[in-house]
């Protein structure tokens, strides 16, 4: 399916009104990226948020980086590191050549800022991904101590993840409230320049910057001087923007562009190595009904997942039968029943009729006078589409899916509440632990464990886990929970999401990276023909 010319056209005209078109001065050093949506503030330690992300990677650095593999962990701002034998103190040897865009030096005293205002804020979130911390010490300017007060076996791999990009506090003090809004000095190959809310974004190229990760082929400084990252909402412009060299490069393209886009000689679209971000549908299982393993394993059944992936996804995305991709860290395949999962209309009937749930004249199933009817809340955009196939899949079985669908001011609100059945989400991951710490401990409801998943187990597996001494022990720890939680059906795993970064007529093809859906990370693979 591609574009009529009309639509091109249209998306084309709509584009010019919303993005100014290059001069030939700029066109040799400024590259527009366009993106759907913006977040709150640019603040690592206040926002989950992908978009915000995609900015503190480049006007930011984190103590270490993540490898393409995904698995890799490398130095960054800390060119080596030290583990206590037992795992409770990590060393940091730090540069000495790093400066923030200010030009203010950086320094040990800087990374124990930062995590002592992160671990400090009441509004901090995910605090638990700097781990049960118990002091930062800068011995001296560029060596830190970072204690905890029990070992977390996945430090390292969690202060790849922006949460952990290192902030000026003096900039943090003179701002307030502004910070993140007015302004951000970072140590990364862009500078915060300006922005504008639900608009623009620009960054400019740090000069001094020659630190960057080495999987990358430069490591600094920019070879673009400006970065313009533009708030593009409509799918079409930014199919349009990329086709007339009005935007240079975007990730967030509809599926149904991508064969157009392969297809077009002067544009590239490349993917990363390794990219985890799953969608999946979760029971909430103890409300009435969805508390039945047997109807949680019906509505597995019925679910079709290749055909979401052909359908929605145009192909582009992969079919899930596991909670988290098969090439993620501690994945335990030989753990996981994947029998549990896929496509079997058949098996969901005759699961159904097992439990005592009959058809009905008007095609659902009852039980005790009681018809087979679940609530689900949902997203909008393309999650209409896929629970709208969902919906088509359960009625073949007799169930009676109502989705509710809400924008994303309301949804998040929504899902804190116990009022619905199912709902539906997508999340990234680095690896097992890190999916696994998130969603399943029993403190962790009503959210984000929104299943209500709580099991005194999988609390003292996860705190084994992230305790662990050894890979060996902490991978084994993981596979424990990853067979429990897939035994116990409480998510109906639906695809793993492709990502595919477009770059247009004026830019060689960008080396895209997986992490937190970020696909440009550093930004040092941007760069004009």
């Amino acid at each position: 399916m591609g574009l009529s010319r009309n639509l091109l056209t249209a998306g084309a005209v709509a584009l010019a009104a919303s993005l100014p078109l290059s001069t030939p001065a700029l066109a040799q050093s400024e590259v527009t990226i366009m993106r759907a949506i913006d977040t709150d503030r640019y603040d690592p330690h206040t926002s989950t948020a992908r978009s915000t992300a995609e900015i503190m990677f480049m006007v930011g650095d984190t103590l270490v980086s993540l490898d393409t593999d995904m698995k890799t962990v490398k130095p960054l701002l800390a060119k080596s590191w030290t583990v206590s034998e037992d795992g409770k103190l990590y060393t940091f040897n730090l540069r000495d050549d790093v400066t923030f865009c200010s030009g203010k030096k950086f320094t040990a005293a800087d990374v124990k800022a930062t995590i002592d205002r992160w671990l400090g804020l009441d509004k901090g979130v995910v605090k638990n991904r700097a781990g049960d911390v118990k002091e930062v010490r800068a011995v001296d300017d560029h060596t830190l101590e970072y204690e905890l007060v029990q070992p977390y076996s996945e430090l390292l791999y969690q202060m790849t993840q922006h949460f952990h990009t290192i902030i000026n506090i003096d900039q943090v003090n003179e701002l307030g409230e502004d910070f993140g809004v007015k302004g951000f000095d970072g140590t990364g190959p862009y500078c915060f320049e300006s922005w504008e809310p639900r608009n623009e974004l620009v960054m400019t190229k740090h000069e001094a910057y020659t630190w960057g990760p080495d999987f990358y082929d430069n490591t600094g400084p920019a070879k673009v001087d400006k970065v313009v990252w533009k708030i593009i909402p409509e799918d079409n412009n930014r199919v349009a923007g990329i086709q007339t060299g009005q935007g240079d490069v975007t990730q967030y393209l509809p599926y149904w562009s991508i064969d157009q886009l392969e297809a077009n000689p002067e544009i590239s679209v490349t993917s990363p190595p390794f990219y985890f971000w799953t969608y999946y549908m979760g029971f909430k299982i103890t409300r009435d009904v969805v508390d039945d393993i047997a109807v949680r394993k019906a509505i597995n059944l019925a679910v079709d997942q290749t055909a979401l992936a052909e359908g929605p996804f145009f192909g582009k995305a992969e079919p899930a039968t596991a909670y988290i991709h098969p090439g993620t860290l501690d994945y335990a395949a030989a753990d996981i029943d994947e029998s549990l999962f896929g496509y079997d209309p058949e098996a969901a009937n005759a699961i159904l009729e097992e439990a005592g749930w009959t058809l009905g004249d008007d095609g659902f199933r009852y039980k005790d006078g009681k018809k087979l009817e679940l609530v689900a809340y949902s997203f909008t955009n393309l999650w209409r589409q896929i629970t709208e196939a969902i919906q088509g899949d359960l009625r073949k079985i007799g169930v009676d899916l109502n989705v509710e669908i809400f924008d994303a001011t309301v949804i998040w609100g929504k899902l804190a509440t116990q009022d619905f059945d199912m709902y539906t989400m997508s999340y990234p991951y680095v690896s097992a632990g890190d999916a696994l710490n998130l969603y399943f401990p029993s403190d962790n409801r009503p959210t984000p464990n929104r299943m209500n998943w709580a099991n005194d187990q999988t609390d003292a597996w996860l705190f084994e886990g992230r305790g662990a001494a050894t890979d060996e022990g902490r991978a084994a720890a993981y596979g424990k929970i990853q067979k429990q939680v897939h035994d116990a059906v409480v998510w109906v795993p639906l695809v793993h999401e492709p990502m595919l970064v477009a770059a247009g007529p004026r830019m060689k093809p960008v080396a895209a990276h997986g992490l937190y859906g970020a696909g440009l990370y550093k930004g040092l693979s941007l760069e004009l023909k």
